[in-house]
């Protein structure tokens, strides 16, 4: 199933219309209709916000192979507490650069090469890497905006 048919499965779960997912997220009805109609997908940002709202994973959303329709078990985040989506477990080990929400930037590791070496919850453990010294540092995940991936030091 498609993000568009997941997003209208787990929306009617809930109880809601696309006019109240719409205030919720801060955008239009129509917007809401497109994402679910599949001519509109929406940006990573907004679907983390609808995960959250509809009250299940990113990787029910996003995964194929995750069941959909009014009838099928839908996850709650309630019921996945610790489980890190595919995404994340992908950055594992991997050098990245982090851009954090404006109010929740962490002025020691904005911009700074880190090394992502896991999660615990919602928090990410990293390694600031710099010249002489590398130290580690727990990152919560509600404040990162995206992750910049680099390319592995030869």
């Amino acid at each position: 199933m498609n993000i568009g048919t997941k997003i209208t499965a787990a929306r009617r779960q809930c109880g809601m219309t696309q006019s109240e997912l719409a205030d919720k997220m801060c955008v239009t009805r129509q917007t809401v209709s497109r994402w679910e109609a599949g001519t509109a997908l929406p940006d990573v940002e907004k679907v983390a916000q609808i995960a959250k709202i509809l009250q299940v994973s990113c990787d029910y959303l996003l995964d194929d192979e995750c069941p959909a329709g009014e009838n099928a078990e839908v996850k709650t985040l309630r019921e996945e507490r610790g489980c890190v989506t595919e995404l994340l477990k992908s950055l594992v080990g991997k050098r990245v650069k982090i851009a954090f929400y404006d109010e929740e930037e962490d002025f020691e590791t904005c911009g700074e090469i880190c090394r992502v070496e896991g999660f615990e919850g919602n928090w990410m453990r990293i390694h600031i890497l710099k010249k002489k010294e590398t130290r580690e540092k727990l990152i919560a995940l509600s404040s990162v905006l995206s992750f910049e991936i680099l390319e592995e030091e030869a």
